[in-house]
């Protein structure tokens, strides 16, 4: 797999953060088209049961975003929920959306 763009490696870092700061499974980080980043954790309450990229993606939307240059997610999962990736792409679908372990390594991009 080739080497990620600094940005999208800061996408990486960003989710790891999360993830490491709230104990969640999983940590997501999108940047906008003006280069914004939204951070976010999974989000597990009786009431509302968000997965971490749907989360950031949440957090994009609300502020104005009308599409995404890139998404990050940290998980020990084998491939990106379907839920949160289609998040994605519904703002953009050529977005990539990078998957790393929760060591930070790059496991696939889609």
């Amino acid at each position: 797999m080739s080497e990620l763009q600094p940005e999208d490696a800061k996408l990486i870092t960003l989710a790891r953060s999360a993830r490491g700061r709230t104990g969640a499974p999983e940590g997501a980080a999108v940047r906008d088209t003006d280069g914004r980043t939204y951070v976010a954790a999974t989000v597990s309450l009786p009431s509302l049961k968000l997965s971490a990229l749907q989360a950031a993606v949440a957090a994009a939307v609300s502020s104005g975003v009308e599409g995404l240059e890139a998404a990050a997610i940290v998980s020990a999962a084998d491939a990106v929920e379907q839920e949160g990736l289609a998040a994605v792409h519904d703002l953009t679908p050529s977005a990539p959306v990078h998957l790393a372990g929760p060591d930070g390594a790059l496991r696939t991009s889609a």
